[in-house]
């Protein structure tokens, strides 16, 4: 078997600078701009943002759930203080957080473009 590794995550943006700006403000991300782009550091990972540009034949964001690429998800530490932060930015939330199995509590968040994303912790605390 091949050894693999992250190297990036790929989003699709009719804005890329508010997209960008959305996971500065809400999740911590940190900018990092380049000669006609815009990429920003994640959680350990980049994720690159990529404009759409109408006529580019770039299809609207599916309505999630959906087959593919469900979501993505980033370990948090105090996940009900992160969630009532975000919240109070106005941020929607399709999952309240919500213990789902002893030691892991999650919650789902809608980002720009419809993106889902689940915020989780996993700690002995949650039973």
């Amino acid at each position: 078997m091949p050894t693999v590794t992250w190297d990036h995550v790929h989003l699709r943006s009719p804005d890329p600078e508010a997209t960008a700006t959305w996971l500065r403000d809400i999740l911590g991300a940190e900018i990092i701009r380049g000669p006609g782009r815009i990429d920003v550091q994640l959680g350990g990972a980049r994720v690159f943002i990529a404009e759409v540009a109408p006529g580019d034949g770039v299809n609207a964001p599916p309505v999630t759930p959906y087959q593919g690429l469900d979501h993505f998800g980033l370990t948090v530490k105090d996940i009900d203080a992160v969630a009532a932060e975000i919240k109070a930015k106005g941020v929607e939330f399709t999952k309240e957080p919500t213990t789902i199995r002893p030691g892991v509590r999650i919650c789902f968040i809608r980002g720009p473009q419809g993106i889902s994303i689940e915020l989780l912790e996993r700690d002995k605390k949650y039973t």
